[in-house]
């Protein structure tokens, strides 16, 4: 998949395990451990995110990032063109090849779980979303929408009598649409895995099996970001696993007019804070300019995907100005040089977010809200604005907020107005910071770090060959038996059965009543 934070978190935990990884990517590490195995992807440029992705087509709602129909089908086309990639069809057809698990990122589609039976091994689904029915059917049983929201759903529990109904409707309707994917995913699984199969002289099984045949699902999620869902045993939450326990030192890097190093400053040459800057010529020290920030950082980063430099030119000099008049030190991860930035804003095109996030100097995150920046966030105890975008940010920043340490201000031309008005709330309202504290104390007090539960978990189902002891018994059980329709209908049976007996025992007594009075 093209989507490189969720998958350099996990490979990381997968090295401190000391396993060896086989890692298929279109963003390859440029100094891999010994024990990674690259497969390296080339996505055409219509295929990226970060094409896709884009903030001002995104203003303009052209694509409609938010349909699912269109959603659907960009993943499907980035699962094609995954799985006929010429480096991933070596992989599949390789005899010498063998591996213990196969983990893999389920996002609205299940074609990848080919790997585990052509390889013949475990398989372990990887979530980078909270739980929800989609992904727990495939395990157990889809969750209950009468309390349990969709993951795109604007709807927090608990549901009024309307939103039950659309939450209803809503899984109906989605899982009308998944299966009209699930024929074009079965014939991409019978185009590519089964001749892979029959190649290495395995008779692959039907793709309808493949799909249910996961042993775990490894689920970045915690009760402390999400709902406290009813889950089954083989759905392992370890959310924050992507996070470091000891936060790598703020970085030194130094100024350049090209933009080139990921860190700049400069400094305003006029009032308006928006005239050409002056470059620094001057290693900076990012460590140094967080702690002299004697009223707070603010960080802003819209993630991985989301890219501020494609933000129309108005909106950037909009930015700049509403941040000029903060007296908050203003870091944001801006993939380009900028000029004209006012003294107290510094840009980098790479931010080391997590040591950010843990200087105590950090008072408030701007951020797209996806899961792993809001796990971070609580890790940290840092509250936050959220600027939701696409997919499950809208929902997350909304937990967020009806947690008590997020406001949410929505995408558009007026952004950096209304962000203003945000800002100064949260930062003037210790509310916020001592809910997102309390809710960073739950998060932390378990028995193991998340890293280290993701890593035994795998080794587990590979020990156990498969941890057949964990599934549960709802996918082998027939939907009228969960439903006691058969008991409903026997009940129906006799008890429409006592009633014609009952009306015939009554007739014939009426009738031989009135013979003996005739």
């Amino acid at each position: 998949m093209a989507v490189e934070s969720h998958f350099d978190c996990k490979e990381k935990e997968y090295f401190l395990g000391g396993l060896k990884v086989t890692y298929i990517t279109p963003f390859p590490r440029e100094d891999p451990p010994p024990n990674l195995h690259q497969v390296v992807l080339n996505y055409p440029d219509e295929v990226l995110p970060s094409k896709i992705l884009n903030m001002e087509n995104i203003l303009s709602d052209k694509p409609n990032i938010n349909d699912l129909d269109k959603m659907l089908d960009f993943i499907f086309n980035v699962f094609e063109h995954a799985l006929r990639h010429e480096n991933v069809q070596k992989l599949m057809t390789d005899q010498n090849e063998n591996f213990d698990v196969a983990v893999i990122e389920w996002l609205y589609g299940e074609v990848s779980a080919g790997f585990a039976a052509l390889f013949q091994c475990p398989l372990i689904w990887s979530s980078s979303l909270d739980p929800h029915w989609l992904i727990l059917q495939l395990v157990d049983e889809a969750a209950n929408p009468s309390y349990v929201p969709d993951i795109l759903s604007n709807n927090l529990p608990p549901f009024t009598f309307s939103q039950r109904v659309q939450e209803l409707w809503t899984q109906i309707s989605t899982s009308m649409t998944m299966k009209s994917f699930d024929k074009k995913y079965t014939a991409l699984y019978n185009e590519v895995f089964v001749p892979a199969g029959n190649r290495k002289g395995i008779l692959m099984p039907p793709y309808e099996e493949v799909k249910y045949n996961a042993s775990l699902v490894i689920s970045n999620s915690h009760v402390s970001l999400g709902e406290p869902v009813r889950l089954p045993q083989n759905f392992i939450p370890v959310g924050g696993y992507h996070i470091n326990t000891k936060p790598k030192p703020l970085p030194k890097v130094i100024n350049a007019v090209h933009g080139d190093p990921p860190f700049r400053r400069s400094h305003q040459c006029m009032a308006d804070h928006l005239v050409k800057d002056r470059i620094l010529g001057k290693r900076e020290d990012l460590q140094k300019l967080m702690d002299d920030a004697r009223n707070g950082v603010i960080y802003f980063s819209m993630g991985s995907n989301l890219k501020s430099k494609d933000l129309p030119d108005k909106m950037k000099r909009d930015f700049l100005e509403m941040f000029g008049q903060l007296n908050q030190t203003v870091i944001w991860k801006f993939e380009d040089a900028l000029s004209g930035l006012p003294k107290n804003v510094h840009i980098l095109k790479w931010a080391p977010q997590q040591s950010i996030l843990a200087h105590p100097n950090c008072i408030l995150f701007i951020t797209h809200g996806g899961l792993l920046s809001t796990t971070e966030t609580v890790h940290f105890g840092v509250p936050i604005v959220g600027i939701p975008v696409f997919a499950d940010q809208f929902i997350n920043v909304d937990k967020s907020v009806s947690r008590g340490f997020a406001k949410r201000v929505d995408l558009s031309h007026e952004t950096p107005k209304r962000l203003k008005v945000a800002i100064h709330e949260v930062i003037g309202d210790p509310s916020y910071r001592e809910k997102v504290k309390y809710l960073s104390l739950v998060y932390h007090d378990r028995p193991v770090p998340p890293g280290r539960m993701l890593v035994h978990w795998v080794e587990h189902a590979v020990k156990t060959r498969g941890a057949p002891h964990l599934r549960s018994r709802a996918l082998s059980t027939p939907w009228y038996q969960k439903t006691y329709l058969d008991l409903a209908t026997l009940v129906a049976v006799v008890t429409f059965g006592l009633y014609i007996t009952a009306k015939h025992l009554f007739k014939s007594k009426f009738m031989t009543h009135d013979k003996k009075n005739q």
